[in-house]
């Protein structure tokens, strides 16, 4: 019997086009007919025209944009400039809030090809591209910027490397520069863009050495291209890649214009000296806009392994940047009279990093609430959701604890379910197993978490409540220690010691319950479990004056705060850890925090 082959399968190279209208979300709620009147107008007065006399096709209409192929990328990047040109006339007399604007990611690649539709990697990274392209802009590929180049009248800013979602390698991309833009100033051809810089967006220069060394010259090179890779994790930025960097190497440096140049709001630069058998590294980060410094730090290691010590600087960089980064975002976006989902996001963070108290955690989530409305497939915004509602449930024991923890567990799902390799959202999903009783998939998804991103230290800290959890408790300043190393100065550095703080006082060892916890409200005195926790432990050694004032703070914090409200989050059947909660209990009862 001769066996039948299986369909074939048809293929071809083509230039991708992928468009989505910005802030669609937003104009749908604000008023549906007309947005919908308008693109349906835009759409045949502009786009189609533009496609049509470029040899290109509409594959398919997604909503709130459209998909296209050409034959040729030069073909696709006209039809794009030409009906960008188009729509920014005809939207010229609306008000800005009401303007239809396209984002456009241009890719060429080989395809899957059916009657309606193309499928492939090359069509997904088109789309990833059109989602990093500013409102107006069109952002290309290096696929497509190879056969462009020299053939269109358009200039365009090489954005380096990017890291994009659920796309395996980096993709290196190119964003068109308005007419207008200033000559080139590098020797590669590539115009400077004249457009505002992404959110987020940094370039690592090479750290200097300053050794007397040369051999050292291979780890301070080591530093750069480490804290690069480490630095793309963090939610939303956009890094430069190294071998952009790189062309810096050497030569003298003018902030403002390598922020021009490569349009990034951000530098980052440093310098490595050896002296005798240490190292100093001194780091600072640059707002190029300004040139005004954001923050700086000095990290004094002596030499034992080398790669080791780098391994380590560099998680302390990247963990401390990642807070000053948010912080510096979330300034931007309160000026903003629109703020986008990514603006939302920073203020949501900003209110997060800082107090623990039931109203800001409220209000961070009130933020994230609305970057999902601008953005129902936010995994930032789903993710940060989830986190709150678990620290809610199980941290601030808000009313409703397992309601809280439900809804955490299906954002922290849904977020993977778009991101599967989102290592906050595995640790996400960790924090609600470990708090409902589930603590070995708990630690899966932390163990998960640290795979995905090794510099994430609060899932190494999270491996100390488990141990809490599991009964462990002599275990889990072990695990914090571990978290501390990798990042001393870390936001959630004042949770990390009341894990300590708690298991100590399961411990039975009160004393040094009551130095963790006060090391906790030292970090962040704006934290009111630690309070009380440690108005529980000094009421058992018998320091009542303390305790009181203790518990006052604590009720300042959060005045909603009872004990009641505690035991109903029962966090563990284990029985070790039950003993040690009643211990808690009794310090509770014997400092009079109410009953509720």
């Amino acid at each position: 019997m001769v066996q039948e082959r299986p369909p074939r399968v048809e293929r071809r190279l083509t230039a991708v086009l992928a468009a989505d209208v910005a802030g669609y979300s937003r104009l749908m709620h604000n008023d549906e007919e007309a947005t919908h009147a308008k693109l349906t107008a835009l759409m045949a007065d502009a786009v189609a025209p533009a496609i049509a006399e470029h040899g290109g096709r509409v594959v398919k209409n997604t909503g709130d944009g459209f998909l296209a192929e050409f034959p040729s990328a030069v073909e696709a990047v006209r039809a794009a400039v030409q009906f960008q040109t188009r729509i920014k006339e005809l939207a010229a007399a609306d008000a800005e809030e009401r303007q239809i604007v396209f984002r456009v990611g241009i890719n060429v690649g080989d395809v899957i090809v059916e009657p309606h539709d193309i499928f492939g990697d090359s069509v997904n990274i088109a789309a990833r591209l059109e989602s990093i392209a500013e409102p107006g802009g069109i952002c290309i590929s290096s696929s497509a910027y190879v056969h462009a180049r020299g053939k269109v009248s358009t200039e365009f800013a090489d954005l380096g490397e990017q890291n994009l979602k659920n796309i395996a390698v980096p993709v290196r991309a190119y964003a068109a520069v308005p007419n207008g833009g200033r000559p080139a100033i590098r020797g590669d051809g590539i115009g400077p863009s004249t457009r505002s810089p992404p959110r987020l967006s940094i370039v690592v220069l090479p750290f200097s050495n300053l050794s007397d060394d040369p051999a050292q010259e291979h780890f301070v090179d080591g530093v750069t291209e480490s804290l690069t890779t480490d630095l793309s994790r963090i939610s939303g930025s956009f890094v430069i890649g190294r071998h952009t960097a790189f062309t810096y190497k050497g030569k003298p440096i003018d902030l403002k214009q390598i922020g021009r140049e490569l349009n990034v709001q951000y530098v980052l630069e440093g310098s490595v000296q050896r002296s005798g058998n240490r190292f100093r590294v001194n780091v600072q980060l640059v707002d190029t806009e300004t040139g005004s410094h954001l923050w700086a730090d000095r990290f004094d290691k002596p030499i034992s392994d080398l790669f080791e010590m780098q391994d380590e600087i560099v998680s302390r960089l990247a963990n401390t940047l990642n807070a000053q980064l948010i912080a510096a975002e979330a300034r931007r976006a309160e000026r903003s009279l629109h703020p986008s989902a990514l603006d939302l996001y920073f203020q949501g963070m900003a209110r997060w990093n800082k107090s623990w108290t039931p109203g800001h955690m409220m209000q961070a989530r009130s933020f994230f609430a609305r970057a999902l409305e601008l953005e129902p497939d936010n995994v930032e915004a789903l993710v940060s959701i989830a986190l709150v509602d678990a620290a809610l449930a199980g941290i601030v024991f808000a009313d409703g604890p397992y309601e809280r923890f439900a809804a955490a567990e299906t954002a922290s799902l849904k977020a993977l379910s778009l991101d599967p390799q989102h290592a906050t959202a595995h640790m996400a999903l960790g924090i609600v197993q470990l708090c409902t009783r589930r603590a070995a998939q708990g630690v899966a998804e932390c163990e998960q978490a640290l795979v995905l991103n090794r510099n994430l230290a609060e899932a190494q800290a999270l491996f100390g409540a488990a141990k809490l959890l599991l009964g462990r408790p002599a275990e889990t300043e072990t695990c914090v220690q571990e978290a501390l190393r990798i990042s001393p100065r870390d936001e959630g550095a004042h949770r990390w010691m009341y894990y300590v703080g708690l298991a100590k006082l399961h411990l039975g060892d009160d004393a040094e319950a009551t130095e963790w916890l006060r090391r906790s409200l030292k970090a962040n005195p704006n934290y009111p479990v630690a309070h009380f926790v440690c108005a529980a432990t000094l009421a058992l050694l018998g320091k009542m004056d303390e305790a009181l004032a203790a518990r006052k703070e604590g009720l300042a914090l959060d005045p909603t705060f009872t004990i009641s409200r505690l035991k109903k989050v029962w966090l563990s059947d284990d029985p070790i850890f039950r003993v040690g909660s009643r211990r808690l209990m009794k310090g509770l009862h014997l400092v009079a925090v109410p009953e509720g």
